[in-house]
């Protein structure tokens, strides 16, 4: 029998971003290599002229492939606004060539996109949701409203997921405790609100012993301004983009993640803080409740640095609480997140949604 082939789209993995990490980490498996996933790219960072020329060629590519190569399955990875333009684009595409469509949602702001749109818009977006074999939602409280946007659609969760490391140590060893921020630096990430939480504990002589990191692109000269202003320099590093290799050192140099976000969807930078044994200090929004417990991190309400603080203030000085805390990350991780895990959720979804019924290797 002819081998089982499932065809993944989504940015390109060159990009910034948690899709693009997500894909990266699904291509380490053994799902990999046992559906022979091809990859085709749709999207990549740069200026708008360079991105239709990414969807103008990746589309192309796409159909060519589903026309004269015939997946088993096309799995589509969106977000919303222009991402779920492009991928509805290619899941009717799909649809009209007889193939099996997984539409795996990533985006935290789907829910606001779907009513920012005119009525004849919002049709389309519920019969793309309906007509796809199924939709993956990242979290139950995703699914809930997927399920009120189509409610005839079937709503299915997997995590997110991430290959765990081995825990960095979290006892005192006269090193900084070195507290990491992941992700793209500005008002949606909580950015600026950590940065007046940090001068507070700065200004209390809490963080003497505690260092700093802000990596991300985005408004990184705001941050690095804000900073200077505090008069917070000494404490802090505005490190900007960070690398996937970069980003393994800065984690491995840590102890605590802080990601204080108005919104979200399920971060990667959260995932691969836990898998790393970092203690996390984040906000209660889209899917990260999912993910953190509080056996595993604190969570605080967003633009509230008098909250914020005190957390932070914990888990810097507290060794013991930190320690726990992180401990409770990495298991927590191995036990649900775990990469090998949640890509047999998606082996037993492509035998059941597409036309190999069993594995044909």
């Amino acid at each position: 029998m002819n081998a089982p082939r499932v065809l993944w789209v989504s940015t390109s993995t060159s990009t910034r971003g948690g899709v693009a990490s997500f894909v990266r980490t699904m291509q380490g498996t053994d799902l990999w290599s046992d559906w022979h996933i091809e990859h085709i790219g749709t999207h990549r960072n740069g200026s708008i002229p360079l991105r239709i020329v990414a969807f103008a060629v990746g589309l192309v590519s796409f159909t060519y492939t589903v026309i004269r190569r015939r997946p088993d399955v096309v799995h589509l990875h969106t977000a919303s606004y222009g991402s779920f333009v492009r991928k509805a684009t290619l899941a009717w595409i799909a649809r009209a060539a007889r193939i099996p469509v997984i539409l795996h949602v990533h985006g935290a702001e789907f829910h606001r996109f779907y009513s920012l749109c005119p009525k004849p818009a919002r049709a389309v977006i519920r019969a793309t949701l309906t007509e796809a074999d199924a939709v993956i939602a990242l979290g139950e409280r995703w699914a809930c409203r997927l399920q009120e946007i189509a409610p005839r659609a079937r709503i299915i969760v997997v995590p997110n997921a991430v290959r765990p490391r081995t825990p960095v140590s979290q006892l005192p060893d006269g090193r900084p405790v070195n507290v990491l921020f992941l992700g793209e630096v500005g008002e949606r990430k909580g950015t600026f609100v950590l940065l007046e939480a940090w001068a507070r504990l700065a200004h209390e002589g809490v963080v003497s012993g505690a260092h700093l990191t802000i990596a991300g692109d985005g408004a990184v000269d705001a941050a690095a301004q804000q900073v200077a202003e505090l008069g917070i320099e000494d404490t802090v590093t505005i490190a900007g983009w960070a690398a996937p290799e970069k980003v393994s050192g800065l984690l491995r140099d840590s102890r605590i993640l802080v990601l204080p976000s108005r919104n979200e969807g399920q971060p990667m930078a959260i995932l691969e803080a836990m898998a790393a044994g970092l203690c996390v200090v984040a906000s209660p929004v889209g899917g990260i409740p999912d993910l953190v417990d509080a056996d595993s991190g604190i969570l605080v309400p967003p633009d509230d640095p008098d909250a914020l603080a005190a957390a932070l203030r914990k888990v810097v000085t507290d060794d013991a609480e930190r320690a726990r805390l992180g401990a409770g990350a990495w298991r927590r991780v191995c036990t649900e997140f775990d990469v090998d895990v949640v890509s047999r959720r998606f082996d037993a979804l492509y035998r059941e949604v597409g036309r190999c019924p069993v594995r044909c290797d």
